[in-house]
Order: C-alpha cells, then structure tokens, then sequence
C-alpha cells in the first residue's frame, strides 16, 4: 500500500510539483502569520486556511482559481464569527456547527467553487473548536486568515503558478436530479444527520474533543457521492488514523513540543497530505494524523491519552457517517457508477471526435480539453467502483468485473492521450480513413450507454482489426475500437448494473 503512493504514476510531475508549493505557500503563510500578529493560535488557523486554499480550490482555470480564493473570506469570516461567538453556548454552538455542515455540503451543487466555500466554511468552524478560541480571538483570527490567504496566493498564482501550462478540465458534477433525487441534497442530509450522531456520540467521550468525531463524519463525505465510496472511505480514514496514531506516539510525544523540529515534521506532513490525496486517503490521513499530534504537541496538550481518544473520536464519526448513508436517503454505488461510466465513455468518443477533425484540418478542434476531463472522469468511476475493488469486498464475480472495467477504461485513456498526442504534430497524415474509424468508435460509445445496447456491442469485436493500422492516428482509433468492443462484456451482463449493486 505504502509503495503504490510512490510509484503511483505523475504525469508532468503535478503531484510533486503541488506537494512542493504547498509546503513553500503554507511554510511562508505561517511566518507571515507570526510576524504580523505573534501568536500562535494565529499561526495554526492561518498554516490551515493556506492549506485549505491550496487544497480544495480546484476550479477549472486559473481565473476561476483566483475568483474562489478571494472569496473564501466570504464563507469562512462570517462563520469565524459565529463559532467564536457561540463558544460558550453549546447547544446554539452544536445547532450551528450542524446547519454549517449541511449547507457546506449542500454548496457542491455549484461545482469546484461551492465544494471550495463549503469546505472552508466548515473547517473554519472546527478551527475554533480545535483551538477554543473565544470572541476575544476573532480579531486577530480575521488578520491571520487574511495574511495566510495573500501570501499563500502569491505563491500560487505569483511564483509557482504551473497550471497556466496546463489544459483545463473542469472537476465533474455529480449525477443530477431534482429535490431529493439530487445526490448533494441527499448528502446534505445524511451529513447532518451522521454529524448529529458522531457530535452526541463525541461529546459522551469528551467534552473537551468531541469536535473529532464531528470532523471524521465530514470528511468521510467529501467527495463521495455514493454509499459504497462513503463506507469504504469510513474504513479508510480509521486505518490511516490508526497508522497516524502510532506515529505520532513514536514522534511528536518525544519532542515535547520544541519548535524547530516540530515545523520541519509538519512541513513533511504537508507534503504528504499533497503527494498522496489524489492516490492513497489512507495514506493522506496517515499525514494528517501525524501533523494535528505534532500541532497538539505546539500548544502543549499532547499525550498518548491524547492521541486514543483521537482513533476513538474518528471512529465514532465514521460509525456515523456509514449509519447515515445506509439509513438515511441512500444514495446506491449502482447508479453512481453507471451515470460515471457513461460520462467516462461519452468523453472517450469526443476526444477521437476532436482528434479526427483535428487531424482532417480543422484549426478550431482540440482534443487535449478532453482527455484532461477523460483522467478526471476515470477517477470519479475509480472512486464510485472502489468498494467492489477493496479486498475486503465479498463480491469476488463483482470484483473481477468491475477490475476489467477499469482495466479497458484506462486502454482507451491511453489510445485518447496518444491520439490527441498526434493529433498536435502539424505534420500528422490526414488519412481520410480517420472518420470512418472515428464512426465506429461513436457508435461503439452509443450501444454501450444505451440500455441492451451492450449485447449488439459485444458482436463488433470481431470487426476490429487483429492488427493495428501502420498509421499511428488509426493505429490509436482501432486500439479504442477494441477496448470498447470489449468492455460490452462486462458491461453486458450489469445493465442493470448487477457490477455496481452493492
């Protein structure tokens, strides 16, 4: 498990390159932060609104970038207000940190910028608890999230802006709907309702931290968007906890707090966060296990006691979030994975769409839009199949279905990336073979996303060529011809999706 976060592949390097900045932008944020206001309850809220910023806004551009960040003080300063102003009020202070994290929720219908808001505005709220900071604190909060947010943004957009090199892609939505068929309002509600849970839960085994069990129910939820993806990440999030914990005792316990080793640890914690999110959450919460010890043991609170209670909070607030989503408006892994499937494919068919008109001499074509949005598709589908694929799953038929799913999705990412490789050389033949092959791989797209169309997919297998064109475009159109011809297979015998029926 360890060794898959380092050999994970990293197109282009970004996950190196974000993990780098991060520590740079955050390290710099938490100076800034101690100069301008000298304490270090402002250091630690402003080290954790430059990781958010550089976390969760995820927008498509680096404009769009740029607009959500400068409105994070939207979200996040009101609710500063309130929690501190609540601090000594516990039932209106529980009441508002639930309704906080129902709308955060609720805020992914609009996208990358409503998750980014969402996201800030609840962990804001946790802030305050985590460092019981009271109304007489506020001022100094307000300065600190602000200098953390311009310096980290000077970072980002200034000095390691590496995006502008980069295509867009906007994040995909999730599958949608009206009212309650809409998968953030359901969330909406199952977040509050397990919150609710792990916060009466929490506060029976501490009246001091019961905010962790609050805090694990939440980030059980982001970005997920089925019960399946929920449970599994529950499990997740208590084995890297877990980890964490041991680490921690071994770590942050010794150093009682000294300074200087305490910010080098953290800045490898920060790293880690960044490096392995997008791989591995087990070991991304292992990094964030390890920082909050060494945080703790900054402010000089921190014990193995300590660090128990924190694995018991966790799983309190997982044992929350998994109540919620198997009771409470469930959201199934059967039509999650189907809606991201026939995403995934439909933009398998605009890439060699695009890369066809492109090489037939279109100047306004493009594919390389599309296969960055095809590589956010294929992680949404790896995510909603993860609980068929977990080695716990009793469903080994499901399983080896759902693997071979995944295994022909990521052929065809790699004939899309190859394709739209060739299709940049100005030099590229434009062989008039090209739409032909581009035809069959439409209507390859069409039969497997329309219901009993897999069956008539699985019989054009045979039509693909055995071997590949010696042009290298039509050589990449055929090898898509038959990743899809073969995925009518497995497709086949789960619509309805018997695969994705956990």
């Amino acid at each position: 498990m360890l060794k898959r976060v380092f050999v994970a592949p990293d197109p282009g390097r970004l996950r190196l390159r974000s993990a780098t900045r991060a520590v740079l932008g955050i390290s710099l944020a938490v100076a800034a932060c101690g100069l301008t206001v000298h304490s270090l309850i402002a250091a630690v809220i402003g080290g954790l609104a430059a990781l958010l910023a550089l976390f969760t806004v995820t927008d498509a551009t680096v404009r769009d970038q740029a607009v959500t960040t400068a409105l994070l003080p939207a979200a996040g300063f009101p609710v500063l207000a309130l929690a501190t102003g609540l601090h000594d009020h516990p039932t209106a202070r529980d009441l508002a940190f639930l309704a906080v994290m129902g709308l955060g929720v609720y805020a992914r219908r609009w996208g990358p910028r409503g998750h980014a808001l969402g996201v800030f505005a609840f962990m804001t709220f946790f802030a305050t608890q985590f460092l019981h900071a009271g109304p007489g604190r506020l001022p100094e909060l307000y300065v600190a999230v602000t200098v953390a947010l311009l310096v980290s943004s000077a970072v980002r957009f200034g000095l390691c802006c590496y995006e502008r090199r980069l295509p867009s892609a906007a994040a995909p939505a999730p599958p949608g709907g009206r009212g309650l068929a809409r998968t953030t309002t359901r969330q909406a509600v199952q977040a509050t309702v397990g919150g609710a849970v792990a916060l009466m839960a929490g506060q029976l085994l501490s009246d001091q931290r019961w905010y962790w069990a609050v805090g694990a129910t939440w980030w059980v939820f982001v970005n997920t968007t089925s019960r399946g993806e929920t449970l599994v990440r529950g499990f997740r999030r208590i084995l890297g906890t877990l980890i964490g914990i041991v680490a921690g005792a071994g770590v942050a316990i010794p150093l009682h707090g000294a300074a200087v080793p305490t910010a080098a640890l953290v800045a490898v914690c920060v790293f880690g966060i960044f490096y392995a999110a997008a791989v591995s959450y087990t070991w991304m919460m292992f990094a964030v296990t390890v920082m909050a010890g060494l945080l703790y043991g900054l402010l000089g609170v921190l014990d193995s006691d300590l660090l128990v209670l924190r694995l018991t909070e966790t799983g309190v607030g997982a044992i929350g979030a998994a109540l919620a989503v198997v009771v409470v408006l469930p959201v199934t892994t059967h039509a999650t994975t189907d809606a991201w499937i026939e995403r995934a494919l439909r933009c398998v068919h605009a890439c060699a769409a695009e890369a066809a008109a492109r090489l037939a001499g279109s100047g306004s074509a493009d594919p390389t839009p599309r296969v960055a949005e095809l590589e956010l598709l294929l992680g949404r589908v790896r995510l909603s199949l993860a609980p068929l694929v977990h080695p716990l799953s009793p469903f080994r038929g499901r399983k080896e279905k759902a693997r071979r799913v995944l295994a022909l999705l990521d052929d065809c990412a790699r004939e899309a990336r190859g394709l739209a490789s060739i299709a940049a050389d100005p030099e590229a033949s434009h062989d008039v073979r090209l739409a032909a092959a581009c035809w069959r791989v439409e209507a390859a797209v069409e039969a497997l996303t329309t219901p009993g169309g897999a069956r008539a997919a699985a019989g054009t297998a045979a039509a693909v060529p055995e071997h590949p064109a010696p042009e290298p475009a039509l050589a990449h159109l055929h090898g898509l011809e038959k990743a899809l011809a073969e995925l009518a297979v497995p497709l086949r015998s789960t619509r309805p999706s018997p695969l994705a029926g956990a």
